[in-house]
């Protein structure tokens, strides 16, 4: 079990990569992490639910993923409050602190899934969420210590020396917390470490003598993992222009983003800067393309977009002859209202939507969730993606569909004009066909990436990474 001393340590990477690297040498490797938060989810085949890691890190081994990889995701709705999702399906919405209690009752399920991996693999390799010193959610915990506690999992310790203070953070690890939790570790690897590894040395003695736990791995940074889907809104880094006359792609960031690896693809293109709008600033006057990405809780994200006045900033855009497109929770803040009259997302209540796109959308209570492929009705290109949502939406602009999916629907609405478009399915900007054909409408040319191979080519550069800085042969001695 790959622990860390807190959030955003690159556990989530290193399984990746260790998942790989075992793959390659012929075992059978099954991803495992007992409860995740976080509103960047995947579809498995058989139309459930878990975080994005987990599929990456099924991907990394080599293997479909599955409900069972991840049986607990919270997706955070407020600042309080979440949905939770068991074995795929969401069975409840309850607030932080009494998810407390909700914690125990869901063990049950965490070790059915858990026990369901391990009977077909020659190795898991689980994944902690947070940090293993937030002992003061030890008790009924099933995230971290409780779930090695319970299935006697030994736990490695990771640190990131990029944020400073790392010795601190691994040797303050064991001062805090049981000790019958500490003598479940039984090493520590350091990540994110940039220069001379031989400067370090002494401070892995250093850690090594006042734990007792083994020295496994010093693991540099490696910039290539950027080219990887980021679970976490962290992941989510500042704009990046490469090339000459880049097209721009504005992206307003909201609290509630969700689904944001429909991202990546673009930010993947040497010729397309991809600007995050941060709350403060405004959508650049030079951006071809406004997208409004996926949303948890599409009104409260509606309402912020409007707070911080990029509604004004979206239809100067559109009046400028810009183009729209909205993913989802985007799409469904594209048209006249948003009506949620059985609470999905709190109180009952219906708001006023951007008006670019003349349809309505009212939530519902069933989650659609399926992988999906079809195609593009502007240019007759498949596609292939999944659907993750709730609600239906309607009205004139839908009788112009973006996509017609295989079983015959159609999917999404074009403006009169084809310069507002907005659908449910997330990711196909990932095939490179349909990504050029977008890049086209904008008067740019797709620069010629693939974008599935360089996932590959980066998950197998991760996999020469950790066996070249961790001691994996060790690791597998240490599994039981």
């Amino acid at each position: 079990m790959i622990q860390g001393t807190g959030s955003d340590v690159g556990k989530s990477l290193v399984v990746a990569g260790l998942a790989r690297a075992f793959a390659d040498r012929g075992l059978r490797v099954r991803p495992f992490k007992p409860q995740n938060m976080s509103n960047n989810a995947a579809v498995t085949a058989d139309g459930g639910e878990i975080g994005r890691a987990q599929a990456l890190q099924a991907r990394a081994a080599r293997v479909p993923p599955s409900v069972h990889m991840n049986p607990v995701l919270l997706k955070p709705q407020s600042e309080v409050g979440s949905q939770v999702v068991v074995q795929g399906r969401m069975v409840a919405t309850v607030k932080a602190r009494d998810y407390q209690a909700w914690k125990p009752r869901l063990m049950g399920a965490v070790l059915d899934s858990f026990a369901r991996l391990r009977a077909e693999a020659d190795l898991v390799l689980v994944e902690g969420a947070g940090s293993a010193s937030e002992v003061n959610l030890r008790a009924g915990d099933i995230a971290n210590m409780g779930f090695a506690r319970a299935t006697d999992t030994p736990v490695i310790l990771v640190g990131d020396i990029d944020r400073g203070g790392v010795i601190a953070s691994l040797v303050g690890t064991k001062a805090v917390i049981d000790p019958q939790d500490a003598a479940m570790i039984v090493g520590f690897l350091v990540n994110r470490f940039r220069g001379d590894p031989t400067l370090f040395a002494e401070g892995m003695r250093i850690v090594a003598a006042r734990t007792g736990w083994e020295a496994l791995g010093l693991l540099p940074h490696l910039p290539e993992a950027a080219r990887l889907p980021a679970e976490d809104v962290l992941g989510l880094t500042g704009s990046e222009a490469r090339g000459e006359g880049a097209v721009t792609v504005a992206v307003p960031v909201m609290p509630r983003i969700s689904n944001f690896d429909d991202l990546d693809p673009l930010r993947a293109e040497p010729g397309v800067r991809v600007v995050l709008v941060r709350p403060g600033e405004t959508i650049p006057p030079e951006a071809a393309l406004v997208l409004l990405p996926g949303s948890k809780t599409t009104i409260d994200d509606l309402e912020f977009l409007k707070s911080e006045g990029w509604d004004v900033d979206i239809r100067a855009h559109r009046r400028r002859g810009g183009h729209v497109l909205g993913l989802c929770g985007g799409y469904q803040m594209l048209g006249h209202r948003v009506a949620d009259p059985h609470g999905i997302e709190g109180p009952p209540r219906t708001v006023a939507g951007l008006g670019l796109l003349d349809v309505e959308t009212v939530l519902t209570s069933d989650k659609r969730l399926a992988c999906v492929t079809g195609t593009s009705l502007p240019d007759g290109l498949p596609f292939a993606g999944y659907e993750m949502h709730v609600g239906d939406t309607a009205g004139p602009d839908a009788a112009r569909p973006l996509l017609r999916l295989a079983d015959g629907r159609p999917d999404g609405a074009v403006s009169a004009d084809g310069r507002v478009s907005g659908t449910y399915v997330h990711g196909f900007f990932a095939d490179d066909a349909q990504r050029a054909a977008w890049l086209a409408r904008l008067g740019a040319r797709a620069g010629g990436v693939s974008y599935e191979d360089g996932v590959e080519a980066a998950l197998d550069r991760l996999a020469r990474h950790v066996e070249a800085h961790i001691d994996c042969d060790r690791l597998l001695t240490l599994a039981r």
